[in-house]
């Protein structure tokens, strides 16, 4: 094989651009959804555009040159690499609020009086189990405190049953900081 004829920017440079640009535009495309999703309409519109420009020039390199087959593999192991990229940037950047609804079976006390120890502001609720009253408590937080709380709950409740759900909107109560505001982009 004659190294010295060989193609390396058709081979070797070219498809790593492009395996490279669409891990980049469909990373973008994940946390575009993320922001349009929980109604951050600036971010969307910012990351909206640069994954669209980042995804025409990986396409007008293909189209230039659509004899090669190997410009299609990498084109299709970046958007599959850049999903989970895009997953992996999502649960760093922990964008949104949550709430946590926990219902204990017994020995609440503890991991409630713990939690608000560390400032999780908790709403409790007696109630009535299958089969023996239980206590519940909501507290609603910002996504990055979530491994906090769980944390805390299960020092002295390990097999505390809870629930955490995504929540779009958040109006008065005590999760506000009035110096920070809530969201960090503008809606």
């Amino acid at each position: 094989m004659d190294l010295t004829n060989f193609d390396y920017f058709a081979y070797i440079i070219l498809p790593l651009l492009i395996f490279m640009a669409r891990v980049f535009d469909q990373t973008l495309g994940i946390v575009r959804i993320i922001f349009a999703t929980k109604g951050y309409t600036l971010p969307a519109f910012i990351f909206g555009f640069f994954e669209s420009f980042v995804w025409l020039m990986a396409i007008g390199q293909i189209m230039a040159r659509i004899d090669n087959f190997l410009y299609y593999f990498v084109f299709a192991a970046g958007f599959a690499t850049g999903n989970v990229m895009g997953i992996y940037v999502e649960k760093k950047l922990s964008i949104g609020i949550v709430v946590i609804r926990v219902i204990f079976q017994r020995d609440s006390e503890k991991s409630i009086n713990r939690l608000r120890e560390k400032g999780f502001r908790l709403t409790e609720i007696d109630g009535q189990g299958m089969e023996q009253p239980v206590k519940m408590i909501f507290s609603t937080l910002k996504r990055n405190q979530i491994k906090e709380f769980i944390n805390i709950l299960t020092i002295n409740n390990p097999a505390a049953f809870y629930t955490v759900e995504d929540v779009k909107m958040v109006k008065e109560g005590y999760l506000t900081d009035k110096k920070r505001g809530l969201n960090p982009f503008n809606r």
